[in-house]
């Protein structure tokens, strides 16, 4: 079953205000990138740092089981909740972030424990893309151990990076910009 996780547990500090709340097409980021993935997603979850945050969005509510461990954390609680394989993950603040790339991504690293993209000078995008459920004991090892970083993942699992040529019609640098800074809103505001 695809199951796409919508990373919503930030605080928003560099934004001085909820992000995920700010509108969007008549509606909020969050609720527009939920309603953007439940078209093409059969579940579609949020990864949360508390179950009583966006209480007024009617999907699931996944909480981190590792307090205050950025998305790390989050990834650890939806695959150990989440039913399948594995979960796409996908930054809620990324507002023109693709449901049907992600399900590319899924088709082409479905051999592999996480595959993840990188952009045109090769930084990689850990917050979108595909995490099988083997990654789920690492990821617990390394929040045991204090390391909250995503990619510490990959150096002890199969990683399929796609870059922009090999995400062809799939690739659009639009799909990862996003929103940390009031000023990223302003500039998004008019695609928005």
């Amino acid at each position: 079953m695809a199951c796409a996780v919508l990373l919503a547990g930030g605080k928003s500090r560099r934004m001085g205000r909820d992000k995920l709340a700010l509108p969007q097409g008549g509606t909020t980021v969050l609720k527009a990138a939920v309603d953007r993935f439940s078209e093409k997603f059969e579940q579609v979850c949020i990864s949360v740092d508390d179950k009583n945050r966006y209480a007024d969005i009617d999907v699931p509510k996944i909480e981190d089981i590792f307090k205050g461990c950025g998305p790390l954390g989050g990834l650890h609680a939806a695959l150990s909740e989440a039913s399948g394989d594995g979960v796409f993950l996908a930054a809620a603040d990324l507002p023109f972030s693709s449901p049907e790339t992600a399900l590319f991504m899924m088709e082409k690293g479905k051999s592999f424990d996480i595959c993840i993209t990188s952009d045109t000078s090769g930084r990689f995008e850990p917050l979108f893309g595909w995490y099988s459920r083997r990654v789920l004991d690492t990821a617990e090892e390394l929040l045991k151990s204090g390391v909250y970083k995503m990619t510490e993942l990959y150096a002890k699992h199969s990683v399929l990076i796609l870059t922009p040529e090999e995400l062809g019609g799939h690739w659009c640098a639009e799909s990862f910009e996003n929103m940390n800074f009031p000023e990223d809103f302003d500039r998004l505001l008019g695609k928005l």
